[in-house]
């Protein structure tokens, strides 16, 4: 039985319940005598889009290989939708939940965009108007329609990953998964492949993308996962993490004199100084109060006569908190 792309209000609709799309338990993979992957417990919500994170050799790979059913564990359980992958039997109606885009994909360059979704449309049995009707469908999604009778040699790298992830996509899977997506992109065609996972979010679809690039994980993600040494170290919401684990700083600018302001800031407890730019007369504190403590601190500068040029709070990054959690560990 084939399928096409649902319309977005049903996947909506379907995506609201708090399922689990992706569950593992104890999840562990050898190579010999080298452990690339060791009791990995992840769960990954129906709808969530999931960022992995972690240094080369920290397992990222391995993991979404035994997700794609790609490697088969050496300990461990993987459950799609609450049902158990069996590796060593058939599972095809599981194949098809499941999207994979490897770091090193297979394209075929000499031959046409439409040809190429087409070769894999037939693989997944789509037949007929089906079939054309879901291509068109994916060239949309990943903004190709107007490339659809171009060679495959004459696209950008950038076109080249967005019909990767067409070709993932052209099943209608229910689970989605990159491996290094961006890899070797310029910011222009990042920026385009992010807006493209944006879609297939707003679909409802579960995605898991591993990057190093941690400022697009920022903005696209829901949750994040570190690996490190093989091991799982962190899993929560965007947001928790950013709760938890991200300190607020307040960068201050005067054009006056920035010992008079630094004198001015040792009167209030709980600020530490973490920077000091003489020439910009900058300094950057770091600030655990709430937002009604910073405007009283902003209202006490003005009052001393304080000529401010520049007040304003920033959190951490999501790379500031991985380095943080990795030094963690490390110690």
């Amino acid at each position: 039985m084939t399928q096409t792309l649902p319309p977005a209000n049903l996947v909506k609709a379907n995506s609201a319940r708090t399922e689990l799309a992706i569950r593992t338990q104890h999840l562990t993979k050898r190579f010999d005598r080298y452990t690339a992957l060791r009791d990995v417990d992840l769960d990954i919500e129906s709808g969530a889009v999931y960022g992995l994170i972690g240094p080369n050799g920290a397992g990222k790979t391995t993991l979404i290989r035994l997700l794609a059913m790609a490697e088969s564990p050496t300990v461990g359980e993987v459950f799609l939708h609450g049902e158990k992958l069996h590796y060593a039997r058939p599972q095809l109606h599981l194949k098809q939940q499941i999207g994979y885009l490897p770091d090193d994909f297979p394209l075929y360059e000499d031959l046409s965009v439409w040809d190429y979704l087409d070769y894999f449309a037939r693989l997944y049995d789509l037949k007929g108007k089906e079939r054309t009707r879901s291509i068109h469908q994916v060239l949309d999604l990943v903004n190709l329609g107007h490339k659809r009778n171009s060679i495959i040699t004459s696209l950008s790298r950038g076109m080249k990953q967005r019909l990767g992830l067409a070709r993932s996509i052209i099943h209608t899977p229910s689970i989605l998964l990159l491996d290094e997506p961006v890899s070797g992109l310029d910011p222009v065609a990042r920026q385009e492949f992010r807006q493209v996972i944006r879609n297939l979010h707003s679909l409802g679809i579960t995605v898991l993308i591993s990057s190093h690039v941690l400022s697009d994980l920022a903005e696209l993600c829901t949750a994040i996962g570190i690996l490190e040494f093989g091991c799982l170290v962190e899993s929560a919401p965007l947001e928790t993490l950013y709760q938890r684990l991200s300190q607020q700083h307040i960068v201050i600018g005067t054009r006056g004199d920035l010992k008079t302001l630094q004198t001015e800031l040792r009167q209030f407890d709980n600020l530490l100084e973490l920077e000091t730019k003489p020439q910009a007369g900058q300094v950057k504190i770091q600030f655990s109060g709430n937002p009604d403590e910073a405007a009283d601190l902003l209202r006490a500068l003005v009052e001393a006569k304080i000529p401010l040029y520049e007040f304003h709070s920033e959190k951490e990054s999501l790379e500031d908190i991985f380095f943080k959690i990795g030094h963690t560990q490390s110690t």
